[in-house]
């Protein structure tokens, strides 16, 4: 299972931690190194609540302090009429293929076995099968690991975007926002970088592995919003031992070849201006990841308000 699909897959369940620890932070500050006024990055968690924002130390003073505001993507540019457009064709099976001429009679059985189990209905249903059977496996995945998430989430609201929330505060008050990377990178990059036999394994993967999902997503649900980056970095190297687990290319793609081109912009974007980056958390982590990357360049990284020795420190 790649690792941006493990982690959409890790964070269905959404648990609120009764507390927040002292020596935990999602929120950093970056200064030195010749800046002249210091910058700023979050590690986001793409479908939690805009009202957590209200739980993390410091964040107002940095929205109001940075100058611009970077994230993955630009989300105004990302809901472009054009931009949807291709993000719903890169979701799509070739005219005339379905996904039950790319699955076995066995395996469709299993993809319908879920479905029901989410929906309550399957893609025996000729409407179900018009929605969801032109899908790409990839898609589909992502998809039903959505219909997780809503059915143990039904007050989840798809309109309030924590990470756009970043976005719409900075522009509110007439900063730039800008992205990382383009919608045709991601589409590249997260709907069309694994074959097609790989993106079948996955699907089947998730299918077949629902259990271990779910304790996976309280696992990393609760170290999020601990604002717990090494509990973070912990459940997502959790490995199943067998070909679901994502191999080490498919983490370059995903995670690693990322960071590295975010580190190899992000000084210049800084020396410009002071700046808000917002990022997925588990861009963050580990020894390739963008804080470690950060501090390795030279720049003092710290957590606002105040140093943490988990992950301070220059």
């Amino acid at each position: 299972m790649n690792t941006e699909m493990k982690k959409v897959i890790l964070t269905l369940t959404l648990v609120l931690a009764t507390a927040v620890s002292a020596n935990a932070q999602l929120l950093y500050k970056i200064s030195g190194n010749g800046l002249a006024k210091p910058s700023f990055i979050i590690g986001t968690y793409h479908l939690a609540p805009v009202s957590f924002t209200d739980s993390i130390p410091g964040l107002k003073e940095a929205l109001d302090a940075a100058e611009q505001e970077y994230g993955e993507l630009d989300m105004v540019d990302l809901m472009s009429a054009e931009n949807t457009q291709k993000m719903q064709a890169a979701m799509m099976l070739p005219e005339g293929q379905t996904l039950d001429k790319l699955l076995t009679t066995e395996q469709m059985a299993r993809v319908n076995g879920l479905l029901k189990t989410l929906m309550g209905v399957d893609m025996t249903n000729p409407m179900v099968a018009q929605q969801l059977g032109k899908m790409t496996p990839q898609a589909l995945t992502l998809q039903m690991s959505l219909l997780m998430f809503i059915k143990k989430n039904p007050d989840f609201n798809p309109q309030e975007s924590f990470d756009d929330y970043f976005q719409q505060v900075i522009a509110k008050a007439g900063k730039p926002v800008k992205g990382f990377e383009t919608v045709d990178f991601q589409v590249d990059a997260l709907l069309k970088g694994s074959p097609m036999d790989r993106q079948i394994e996955n699907l089947m993967c998730m299918v077949d592995n629902q259990e271990w999902q779910e304790e996976m997503a309280e696992e990393i649900v609760n170290a999020f919003f601990s604002q717990d980056l090494k509990a973070i970095e912990a459940a997502l190297d959790a490995k199943l031992n067998n070909s679901c687990d994502d191999t080490p290319e498919e983490r370059d793609r995903l995670i690693y070849n990322r960071n590295a081109n975010w580190l190899k912009m992000m000084p210049q974007i800084m020396k410009e201006k002071s700046t808000f980056f917002a990022v997925g958390a588990a861009h963050l982590v580990g020894e390739k990841g963008v804080l470690t990357g950060l501090k390795n360049a030279g720049f003092t990284v710290e957590p606002t308000p105040g140093p943490s020795p988990r992950e301070g420190g220059s």
